[in-house]
């Protein structure tokens, strides 16, 4: 069996709230530069491509010698995006690296890797991080995770979970029990990426609008790796304009 691991970036040009984001100068390369260049750092990644539906950000990753392909414009979700790539290349297990990350870090990447690397029966693994503070613990666009002692997930949700019964005081939560959030990067088996995409959205995944919730309920585990490790993404031009503040402050290379 072919044991070689392929990193995907999907990246689509329309975003509600921040179109174009992928071509976004951030410093003085786009967003899809910053994030293609760093995942390349990855040591476990042995081919690293882009997928996309717009010609414009087709033709930019070219030019900064990236691997692109394009992808149909029908395809729903970023997972799709994915699997639409990956059925091209023989290797059993897949990245699905966030293509607003721009500071994503290879050896983060290697650490989701090693988890179906080490775990042969895993089809599925991702990141989380403990939350230290009551504004993320509060944020509902920051998806908590609860685990099992095999550091398993056994549930994602945009609330805070597990909840406190006895316990009114938010504050106190954090004293008592140690909350997770969900790093949004995926490596699959590459014969169970091609499953997942088959199967029509669930309930739980539309009620809380995080497609890993699927693989929940259709009784699969998710693998879980525990990082330091804090995304800075991309959503608007407002974190587009604070990244940009914080990479002239703290001088991260730009070449």
């Amino acid at each position: 069996m072919n044991k070689d691991v392929i990193g995907v970036i999907p990246a689509r040009y329309g975003s509600t709230r921040f179109p174009g984001k992928p071509l976004a100068l951030l410093g003085n390369k786009p967003v899809i530069q910053w994030v293609y260049e760093r995942a390349s750092q990855s040591r476990t990644i042995k081919k690293l491509i882009v997928a996309t539906d717009d010609e414009r950000i087709y033709n930019k990753v070219l030019s900064f010698g990236g691997e692109v392909r394009m992808t149909s414009s029908e395809i729903r979700n970023g997972t799709e995006r994915v699997a639409a790539v990956a059925t091209d290349f023989d290797a059993e297990i897949i990245v699905n690296i966030q293509g607003d990350e721009p500071l994503i870090e290879g050896g983060v990447i290697d650490m989701a890797v090693q988890l179906l690397i080490d775990d042969a029966k895993a089809v599925m693994g991702t990141l989380i991080k403990k939350i230290d503070t009551m504004e993320e613990l509060l944020n509902r666009n920051l998806p908590k995770v609860v685990i099992d002692r095999s550091c398993n997930a056994l549930y994602f949700s945009r609330s805070m979970i597990p909840f406190n019964r006895d316990i009114e005081d938010h504050q106190e939560w954090l004293k008592i029990h140690t909350y997770y959030r969900h790093i949004g990067l995926y490596v699959y088996r590459k014969k169970f990426l091609k499953e997942y995409v088959s199967w029509p959205e669930t309930s739980l995944e539309k009620a809380e609008k995080l497609e890993q919730l699927r693989v929940l309920e259709h009784g699969y585990h998710i693998r879980t790796a525990l990082v330091d490790y804090t995304p800075q993404g991309v959503d608007t031009p407002e974190d587009l304009e604070l990244l940009n503040k914080y990479i002239k402050e703290a001088m991260i290379e730009q070449r």
